[in-house]
């Protein structure tokens, strides 16, 4: 088995994988112990069961995850540009991960969420935490391009939830058609949301 020091780190990766590449629920303690190359034993000794290991899978995952968000959202960016910068780069992972798994694999929180919200309060909870500061990131835009006079958009946590939710949509109906291209109608979707017309979108 893998060391101690390791076996965790494999554990949670592994269960991320299963989970995103297929679901939940069809993933079992053997098969992240055998993907992890671990023993059922030390699974038992980091986690007591598959949706402890799922909530920190996700919490680690996102720890990874948002310092990417950070550099893509960065203040120093127009807003709009923020969103160009969004969309492209949800569009390139999505695209390293078809080449990696051979799926187009969507949102990981979405895919997991949906499928436990009526079964694992605790787990579901922390998807939706998760979910939450992700969507903060849209509300910071969306606030400061109203302060600009890009958008009208005086209720920025409102206009941030319909944005998030549509673009949640999208990746769920990319990962169902199994269609990068989806992706590609990602921007201009957030715009029109956004009132943005194109024009004015190029010009920033």
């Amino acid at each position: 088995m893998g060391r101690v020091s390791d076996a965790k780190e494999k554990l949670m990766k592994a269960v991320t994988e299963l989970i995103w590449t297929g679901s939940y629920g069809s993933t079992t303690i053997d098969q992240i112990c055998e993907r992890a190359g671990v023993k059922k034993g030390s699974f038992y000794y980091f986690f007591d069961s598959k949706a402890t290991l799922a909530g920190e899978a996700i919490e680690a995952a996102w720890e990874e995850y948002r310092p990417k968000l950070d550099k893509v959202f960065s203040p120093s960016l127009a807003p709009l540009d923020r969103i160009h910068r969004f969309c492209e780069f949800e569009y390139q992972e999505q695209c390293e991960l078809h080449r990696q798994f051979g799926h187009v694999l969507g949102c990981p929180l979405c895919t997991l969420g949906t499928e436990v919200s009526t079964q694992e309060d605790a787990l579901c909870r922390k998807v939706q935490a998760i979910m939450d500061q992700s969507r903060k990131y849209f509300e910071t835009t969306i606030r400061d391009a109203h302060a600009a006079g890009l958008v009208y958009a005086p209720d920025a946590a409102a206009k941030a939830r319909t944005v998030y939710a549509y673009s949640e949509g999208l990746m769920a109906q990319a990962r169902i058609r199994n269609d990068l291209q989806v992706f590609r109608e990602m921007e201009r979707g957030i715009l029109d949301l956004l009132g943005v017309k194109e024009r004015e979108a190029l010009a920033t």
